[in-house]
């Protein structure tokens, strides 16, 4: 292998959405930072069955609806 060619692995605490943490590898960040998730398995609607809503982060739902809210995909 090349050296210093590879991105540095190093430990970071993921907070989930219902606020629990784990400790694990990655590239992100550095050393000791929490990554803050705002999408998980436990909130997302394609693990938890569609129950839940999405957490609407920055109005980009309802910036998507104004800009394509009265478009229609019927058959004339």
């Amino acid at each position: 292998m090349k050296s210093e060619i590879h991105p540095e692995y190093h430990m970071i605490t993921v907070k989930m959405t219902d606020g629990s943490e784990f400790q694990t590898r990655s590239t992100w960040g550095a050393e000791g930072e929490t990554l803050n998730l705002d999408v998980d398995p436990k909130s997302h609607p394609a693990w938890t069955g569609g129950n839940r809503n999405l957490i609407d982060t920055g109005g980009r739902i309802d910036r998507f609806n104004k800009r394509f809210g009265g478009l229609t995909l019927g058959k004339k």
